[in-house]
């Protein structure tokens, strides 16, 4: 049997003139409450006025999962609902589809029982662009979360490419993979030490988006490496099975790339991911040695689980190679930005007037970061005894400011962002849009930002 359910505000005329029913609205709890009205099923919108566009895609995502647990297929809401609660109503209606498709998201391929299909949605009234906008965007987040939450076995420096040439097949988009051959030649040299102890060869992708020549070239580098257990500096964790997701930097890149390459956007971008998976083994590089890089520093590795700062400092030599206008690089890097801003944002470093903006941006679509300094007085703690620098700091705080400072050493000295998006890889309960998964954290971040970059 069909079951639709229909979504009224609690000032709809069938709550209303009801006293039961609308004393049982004003009595439940949460954004919203589902019940059984004039034999139909309905979900009623609570009075509390939407504070924010994240406050409309989070009750979307809610009652998408809740409807989606009950089974029901169908469900409609009025435009009009949306524009009660909020001031522009082109922007409510993407926003309640996004949040909307992203509400019900589940990774259940190597689970014996499947997630029902997400409820279809229907805004009766609304621009179908405006609900093909939020669609694309979730469908660009939901791409990130699934490379996230894939197997590090499946998903690997030597698969990857593969994936990723799939996925953008019939876009615009072109795509250029490095093996460990062309890797040499390029003098990639982090990327090379820090794969030695993987049964995988490295892959360097660059991923090339010019709808619009005359646009500024935008770099985007994604710390791509597929599983980290630390190296030789072996990791202690009690369930590591997380560190699949120390790719999501490349996650959100790519995600950013997808929601750019399908909507159309008049950009000039580039993506590059390094890729590679850190472990021990015979060959893995050992604490202690040298890496030098093509730029002419030396780096001592003085920790093998500081990896992600090695290969993503020849993803920003690249970047400069290339002659980028404006560039940022995207890492699970640290866990010190996770006990500076918790699990709720990220952080970023770099061009000061560039963070406040990329603040802006994030604010407004979800992605939300703060700016963090780069504190020139503790680069000293980065000094080697016999190199130009080391991987690791010698003090025991400010752990993401000394990674910004170390990778400052390679990046291009202007309009350079670097985020640390370590505290926001995954949710580990539902709420609001997010399911106990990976977030997809990112993709719309990058794809805002470059789109701003260039109007």
């Amino acid at each position: 049997m069909q079951i639709h359910t229909e979504i009224l505000l609690a000032t709809a005329g069938q709550v209303t003139k009801n006293q039961l029913v609308k004393q049982f609205v004003e009595n439940q709890t949460g954004g919203y409450c589902s019940l059984v009205l004039e034999d139909k099923q309905v979900v009623v919108l609570k009075d509390k006025k939407w504070k924010s566009l994240e406050d409309i895609r989070s009750i979307a995502g809610e009652v998408s999962r809740n409807l989606a647990a009950q089974k029901v297929q169908t469900a409609t809401i009025q435009a009009d609902v949306l524009a009660e609660k909020w001031s522009d109503a082109d922007e409510a209606v993407t926003a309640f589809v996004e949040g909307w498709h992203l509400g019900a998201y589940n990774f259940d391929r190597y689970q014996s029982k499947k997630a029902n299909p997400v409820t279809k949605l229907t805004v009766s009234g609304a621009d179908s662009a405006l609900v093909k906008i939020g669609e694309v965007r979730a469908a660009a987040m939901a791409f990130s979360r699934d490379l996230m939450n894939e197997l590090s076995d499946v998903l690997n420096p030597e698969t990857y490419p593969e994936v990723l040439k799939e996925h953008f097949k019939g876009t615009k988009v072109k795509i250029d993979v490095l093996g460990k051959k062309e890797i040499e030649e390029r003098q990639m040299n982090g990327v090379l030490t820090v794969c030695r102890g993987s049964k995988y060869e490295p892959s360097f992708v660059e991923m090339t988006l010019q709808t619009d020549a005359s646009k500024p070239l935008v770099a985007l580098v994604g710390k791509g490496v597929t599983y980290d257990s630390g190296g030789i500096s072996l990791k202690g964790g009690r369930d590591d099975s997380d560190m699949r997701m120390d790719m999501g930097g490349s996650a959100a890149v790519s995600g950013a790339l997808s929601l750019l390459a399908h909507s159309d956007a008049k950009v000039n971008v580039v993506v590059l991911i390094p890729m590679v998976e850190n472990t021990p083994g015979p060959d893995a590089v050992m604490p202690g040695e040298v890496i030098q890089f093509k730029n002419g520093i030396s780096v001592q590795v003085g920790n093998t689980d500081a990896e992600g700062r090695l290969i993503l400092a020849d993803g920003l030599i690249r970047a400069e190679e290339l002659g980028a206008d404006y560039t940022v690089d995207i890492a699970t890097l640290t866990g010190a930005v996770v006990a500076a801003l918790g699990t709720e944002m990220g952080g970023v470093f770099g061009d000061e007037e560039l963070a406040y903006k990329m603040k802006k941006i994030g604010d407004q679509n979800g992605d939300f970061i703060w700016p963090l300094p780069l504190v020139d007085a503790y680069e000293e703690s980065l000094d080697s005894a016999y190199a130009d620098c080391n991987n690791i700091s010698s003090l025991s705080v400010a752990g993401s400011i000394t990674a910004g400072l170390f990778l400052r050493k390679f990046a291009p000295k202007t309009n350079w962002l670097h985020v640390d998006m370590a505290g926001v890889m995954d949710k580990q309960k539902p709420k609001g849009y997010y399911t106990k998964s990976a977030t997809g954290y990112g993709a719309r971040l990058l794809a805002d930002y470059t789109t701003s970059l260039t109007k």
